[in-house]
């Protein structure tokens, strides 16, 4: 995977731009002091570069991750919630030390696309926000204005490749629409609208909560829900990253990087954080592929905090809303909609259900939802594949020759293959080509030959194969070859 210091550098401080309205957002969704999202957005990023297992992924504090601990801030405080990144984060931990980020491997491609789809429709309809102003939307000439710089922006990025492509088209539309506003004084709304981002460098402290059971009482459903979410965005991210890339990334060392960083981030006083998928498509985009663009876009918004904050204030929000845009146009799957009539019904149902569950509800919900519907299906496909071949042997014995898969769903029609009554006294079952999965084959073994020993017949079972021999002896059932 190539990669230069200068592409990594350039596209760190375009991805830094990005992070900044959004974490702010995200931290006014969660009821925070803005601060609380940057310096989330500094560790994370910061540190999830340096020690993750994919570079060129960027992480923050995501939407996703404020979402799920809105109610915990308004009953409890900030305290409580700077405790809840901490565990949240030792769990992160836990699940990579113990190997359990190859879990992703189980998500099929159709909710991976379903997945990508519903972020790209949520990053768009998030933007529509800084089109409203005191609660109401904009109108006339505000409108107007807001409309033509976010159409510049987009026009930037979009054509800026044709003519060089030495120096990221985000960059370039972020910082030459936001010159054109201030020299033009253009009356359009700026980052310093939403809020005042100037502050001091993060201090280390544990979160003054008595830590008691009960604190773990309130924190640790929230703790596990925010790591769940957190850990799964991430990994789908990274998913997404290694297509992209055309790389691999090793999944059990970004979850306990992630983990290590939400501790940070849960100490020094930061909202808990995982992949943001948006921002990792404008590092992606602008050729960001090593860890230092990660580095430099943490270090970028700490520096932003520190010393930048009246420059930063004054850019438009309509350059981040059209750079926001395009992000939003480039990951949804357009190729996903080709697909629908040439790929089975079952999966055109998990892409549309997961990305509809993802704009309406959350995440990990969606992904949970898609890879059940998914399950079922592949169950039931397996139970139909299900089928015997008969043949009447010279000596006037039966052979049934099975073929397919013997499960739970397919139990039920595995023993109505068989007719106990009308076959000859003696009967082989030919296991060559049938594989046994679970507890519910090795019971429709059994009721199979208590239904021949109930006739009077005999039922003799050949060619197990040693897997499922080890099936039936841990269940204390003899075969018979």
């Amino acid at each position: 995977m190539k990669t230069t210091p200068r592409a990594d550098v350039l596209a760190g401080l375009t991805t830094a731009f990005a992070l900044v309205p959004e974490c702010i957002a995200f931290a006014l969704v969660a009821q925070l002091n803005p601060l609380m999202g940057l310096y989330g957005a500094f560790i994370i990023c910061t540190l999830t570069a340096l020690l993750g297992g994919r570079p060129g992924m960027i992480s923050g504090a995501a939407g996703s991750m404020a979402v799920v601990i809105v109610a915990l801030v308004v009953q409890h405080g900030v305290q409580y919630l700077l405790a809840t990144v901490l565990l949240g984060g030792l769990l992160m931990i836990a699940f990579g030390a113990l190997r359990l980020g190859k879990l992703v491997r189980m998500v099929p491609h159709p909710v991976m696309l379903g997945f990508v789809n519903g972020l790209a429709i949520v990053i768009a309809l998030a933007q529509l926000a800084h089109f409203k102003e005191g609660g109401h939307w904009l109108h006339g000439t505000s409108l107007w204005l807001m409309l033509g710089l976010v159409a510049l922006t987009m026009a930037t990025v979009h054509l800026l490749p044709r003519l060089t492509r030495s120096v990221p088209p985000a960059l370039v539309a972020i910082l030459g629409v936001g010159l054109l506003t201030n020299l033009l004084g253009l009356p359009t709304r700026t980052l310093g609208d939403m809020a005042h981002i100037a502050g001091g460098l993060p201090s280390l402290a544990l979160p003054e909560v008595p830590w008691t059971l009960q604190t773990l009482r309130i924190i640790a459903p929230y703790a596990v829900l925010m790591a769940l979410v957190g850990l799964l965005e991430t990994l789908l991210t990274l998913n997404l990253t290694d297509e992209i890339t055309q790389s691999r990334g090793r999944t059990n060392r970004e979850c306990m990087a992630l983990g290590v960083a939400n501790v940070a981030s849960g100490l020094a006083g930061g909202m808990g954080g995982c992949a943001m998928i948006g921002q990792t498509m404008i590092n992606l985009e602008s050729g960001g592929r090593g860890r230092l663009s990660g580095v430099v876009a943490g270090v970028m918004i700490l520096l932003f905090v520190l010393f930048l904050s009246p420059l930063i204030e004054h850019i438009p929000l309509a350059a981040l809303v059209g750079v926001m845009f395009v992000v939003a146009q480039q990951t949804f799957s357009w190729g996903s909609l080709r697909v629908f009539n040439k790929v089975p019904r079952s999966d055109v149902l998990v892409i549309v259900a997961v990305t509809v569950i993802t704009v309406f509800t959350d995440l990990a919900t969606a992904v949970l939802l898609g890879v059940v519907i998914a399950a079922l299906n592949f169950a039931w496909q397996h139970a139909r594949d299900l089928y015997a071949d008969q043949h009447v042997q010279p000596d006037g014995s039966k052979l049934y020759l099975v073929h397919g898969t013997l499960f739970f769903a397919s139990a039920k029609p595995f023993l109505g293959l068989f007719d106990a009554a009308g076959d000859p006294l003696q009967v082989t079952l030919d296991c060559r080509h049938l594989s046994f999965v679970d507890y519910s084959a090795i019971e429709a073994l059994t009721t199979l030959r208590d239904r021949y020993a109930k006739a009077g017949k005999h039922l003799r079972v050949v060619h197990l194969s040693e897997r499922c021999k080890q099936l039936l002896r841990r269940a204390g059932h003899h075969h018979t070859a």
